[in-house]
């Protein structure tokens, strides 16, 4: 039997995608299987395991295969991304014995990694496989990912230190600051650790993109043109989104069930596209000076809201890199809040059926932490959204919603990271109830249209599956 292999990180985001791919894969070519390579993770954000099983369960020609423990070396880097890179290096050895294994009893016709796993296509190459890299953001982020070493080769300062404009091709130029975090220190181990891996990238035998064409048609054409590697081949790009998971519980259990109808049914009560909905994303969590500031802009916007609350960080870094416990809302929130709110609020604890919560007509808006997936949840649902990005490459995501693609407005932020609740107030009525909250509605709607042209029969995205599956004859 004929096999693909993909190998995603263990971050619960980036294995849905990758599981999506799979069933991408499969729907239109059923005579393949998929196995998918699963590393321990090298943090705890809560278990992949009741994730992984009821993908088990539904996706029979989806196999799984657990690599074993590494050891990792301490490091001194405040990213938890030099974490994944140690992960993915040392793991070569398993994933080899890995291919092999399969390779007894199939006939594997590429490896498909997710970008992070930089180290590993060396292990394709050794064993003649074919490798492609499974980039998760959009087409903006890999043409700067592209397209970084030649930023690296002509500045030596750090971007934290340089205060300037960045030009990337197929892109509205973007402040430096706002680069992913582990970019902006050319000292830390993170950014020697990515720079391996914007390189690296350039020389697989192709991309696979979650995005379409009319979202990014500027960064993909540039992309496609050769703009971002103009010292070597560009691979071929292969842009096959949205890809979404429909159901995305974290855990299935008893209480996300529970808030799935909380949710919904308090919805049904609601009149058409008058709420505004706020969550941040499996690792983003807030400090409770800021939950407050939330709190307060959210009851003087006078606008309805669901609000997904999570316990604020224990360490520094404001990243759920640990399994949460649910939070406590009357010591977290400002006194009264629940009560004055109960009429025009909902406020749920650590979860929410996201993709379910976008798509009821009751939701016209969404404040968002920028992460990829998000993004892409909300333009098939045809939902505005506010920006406040958090970590990883989410301040780039920021600028391209609100430049580029102007499906956004921007949350602002102070110097540290701190946004009052006079700004949250402000966007989220600007958002719900103006003249700029309407255009980007409308242009929001569009971009659902071209999602759903882009996955239909000849449209560019199921087209560009067509000569993924055709590249591995």
């Amino acid at each position: 039997m004929e096999a693909i292999v993909l190998y995603p990180i263990p971050a619960i985001g980036h294995l849905i995608s990758m599981v999506e791919l799979g069933k991408l894969i499969l729907t239109h070519h059923p005579s393949l299987t998929i196995h998918i390579l699963v590393a321990p993770a090298p943090y705890n954000s809560g278990s992949t395991a009741p994730y992984i099983a009821s993908v088990s369960s539904t996706t029979p020609s989806i196999t799984f295969h657990n690599l074993p423990s590494v050891t990792l070396p301490p490091t001194t880097s405040s990213h938890h991304e030099t974490l994944i890179f140690e992960l993915i290096r040392l793991n070569n050895p398993n994933v080899h014995q890995s291919l092999l294994s399969i390779s007894k009893t199939h006939n594997v016709k590429a490896l498909i990694m997710d970008f992070f796993c930089s180290y590993t296509l060396s292990v394709a190459s050794n064993l003649n496989l074919p490798g492609y890299f499974f980039f998760t953001s959009g087409a903006a982020a890999l043409s700067y990912f592209l397209y970084h070493p030649i930023i690296h080769k002509n500045t030596t300062k750090s971007f934290k230190d340089l205060n300037t404009l960045l030009f990337i091709p197929g892109v509205a130029p973007i402040p430096s600051s706002d680069m992913p975090k582990p970019f902006l220190d050319r000292n830390d181990k993170a950014y020697e650790f990515f720079l391996d891996c914007t390189i690296t990238m350039a020389k697989s035998a192709g991309v696979i993109a979650n995005t379409f064409e009319s979202l990014e048609p500027k960064a993909i054409q540039a992309i496609s043109e050769g703009l971002c590697v103009p010292d070597g081949p560009t691979p071929p790009i292969y842009c096959i989104g949205p890809l979404i998971a429909e159901n995305k519980e974290r855990s299935g259990t008893q209480n996300e069930g529970e808030a799935m109808l909380e949710c919904l049914s308090w919805l049904d009560s609601q009149p058409s596209q008058s709420v505004v909905f706020l969550c941040f994303g499996s690792l983003g969590l807030f400090s409770i000076e800021q939950l407050k500031e939330i709190a307060l802009g959210l009851e003087k916007s006078d606008q309805r809201f669901l609000w997904v609350v999570r316990n604020p960080p224990i360490e520094k870094h404001g990243l759920a890199v640990s399994a949460q416990t649910d939070p406590d809302l009357d010591s977290l929130l400002p006194e009264g809040f629940l009560d004055r709110t109960k009429e025009r609020g909902l406020v749920v604890k650590s979860w929410a059926p996201q993709v379910a919560v976008l798509n009821h007509d009751s939701v016209g808006g969404f404040v968002t932490h920028c992460g990829w997936n998000s993004v892409l949840e909300a333009v098939c649902a045809g939902v505005p959204m506010v920006a406040w990005p958090l970590y990883a490459e989410q301040r780039f995501n920021r600028a391209v919603l609100v430049e580029d693609m102007k499906i956004a407005l921007s949350m602002n932020e102070s110097e540290d990271g701190f946004v009052s609740g006079t700004e949250v107030e402000k966007r989220v009525r600007e958002l719900m109830d103006s003249e700029s909250g309407n255009s980007i509605r409308e242009r929001t709607l569009a971009m659902k249209d071209g999602a759903k042209a882009a996955l239909s029969e000849g449209g560019s995205s199921r087209v560009a599956l067509t000569k993924l599956v055709e590249s591995w004859e």
